[in-house]
Order: C-alpha cells, then structure tokens, then sequence
C-alpha cells in the first residue's frame, strides 16, 4: 500500500512540474554549476513536501479560526508558527505583487483590448448572444452565426 497524503492522494499524485523546476533550479544558481538529476528530483521532493506542510499547517490555522476558507493570511501564520518567520515580508511582498497582477487582468476581462465597452455596445452584444442562443435551440443545435447590428454612430451629447 503507498502512502497517503493529508488530502488522501498518493504522494506521487501531488508533484511539481520538473521542467519549470529544473529552470527554477538552474537560475538560482550560478551559470557554471551543474545539477544531478538525482539532486534536482530530490529538490523538487523537498519543495513538495515543503508545500505539504505549509499547506497542512494553514489548515490547522484557519479550523482553529473555525473558517472553511484558507486565506492567505493563515498561510502567513503558518509560516511564522512553524519557524520560517524570516520569510513572512518576502512572502507577503509576492502576495501583494499577485493581487495587483491578477486585479489587473480581472479588471481587463474578456473585452479588454484597450479600449473599453460602451453600455450599447455591451447590450447590443448580449442581445446578439442571446438571440445567438436562441437560434441555436430551434434549429437542434445547428447554428448560423447571427450578425451583429450595425454600430450606431457616437454623437455627442451637450
């Protein structure tokens, strides 16, 4: 029998990718060093674990709290409970940097291509989706695209 985790996988099932492992590896070190791929799967089984057990502990942080939701602040609690406190600025540093990343491509969404969606426009788009949708269930599934209506010249309003 293998050995289970904590989320009842066997280890093998949780694991990083090894190329993007292998090219962390390979950076932080100088150009002039080589690796064995021995010593690059043990890093990588280091790093797994490492993983485990942060994640472990931010679960005992956040059932403590009595919540259901591990947040990013029991992460940070982990890490200073099990003894990696010197890390907590750099982590929370990446933290902040991500939640600017991914705000920005939230905020960006599906329309974004520079310029934003007028209210017409985002109407008209949904009226031509839907009646997209509707062709689509009379005809059984067989669609022909329907055109999107003329665009309205802007005018301005004083």
């Amino acid at each position: 029998m293998e050995p289970m985790d904590i989320v009842g996988r066997t280890k093998e099932d949780a694991s990083l990718p090894k190329a993007t492992m292998t090219k962390i590896i390979k950076e932080m070190l100088p150009p002039d060093v080589r690796v064995a791929r021995d010593a690059q799967d043990l890093l990588i089984e280091c790093c797994v674990e490492f993983i485990n057990l942060i994640s472990s502990e931010s679960n005992e942080v956040c059932n403590r709290e009595e919540k259901r939701t591990i947040a990013p602040e029991h992460v940070l609690k982990a890490l200073e409970v099990l003894g990696f406190g010197e890390y907590i600025e750099e982590v929370y540093a990446a933290y902040e940097q991500h939640k600017i990343e991914t705000t920005d491509t939230v905020r960006g969404g599906k329309w974004s291509n520079g310029a934003a969606m007028s209210e017409e426009e985002a109407l008209a788009e949904q009226q031509r989706m839907f009646a997209e949708a509707r062709a689509r269930m009379n005809n059984g599934g067989a669609t022909a695209p329907v055109p999107a209506p003329p665009k309205q010249p802007e005018t301005e309003q004083p």
